[in-house]
């Protein structure tokens, strides 16, 4: 976003696979992100509560953004924060915590509805790294 630069690189750690987003955040010309998204293939179950996540990263607190069929404009999106540090971790994300980036879309989402989910370093100028092994649905 605006002039923030970033990459994402596919590496190997042991016997973790990840990718890892590296860059650097600006928020100058109205700018303030980098991400990574995925787009999910099949609609997920509505009883489905939330993701679980394998990450490290420098310390810095990232965010994922869920897209949804009702989020059809660039700035609509629901997300939720989660801190990084320099092991690998298991975070486990809610769906009912994340927040909606609009008051224009629903408060909450039906999971069925996700559409694409990305990983963001977002909101403020920082360096950012930040490692993902796994994720997965509970």
């Amino acid at each position: 976003g605006g002039v923030s630069s970033g990459k994402a690189l596919l590496k190997k750690s042991g016997q973790d696979n990840f990718v890892r987003i590296e860059g650097n955040v600006s928020t100058d010309n109205n700018g303030g992100f980098i991400q990574i998204r995925h787009n999910l293939i099949e609609p997920l179950e509505d009883t489905t509560k939330g993701m679980r996540l394998k990450v490290r990263g420098n310390g810095e607190n990232y965010y994922i953004f869920i897209r949804t069929r009702s989020t059809l404009l660039p700035w609509q999106f629901y997300n939720l924060q989660f801190p990084t540090s320099k092991k690998w971790s298991i975070i486990e994300l809610e769906f009912k915590k994340f927040k909606r980036s609009s008051s224009f879309i629903r408060k909450t989402f039906k999971s069925s509805s996700i559409k694409s989910i990305g990983i963001v370093a977002y909101g403020r100028d920082h360096s950012a790294i930040v490692d993902i092994s796994e994720i997965d649905f509970f």
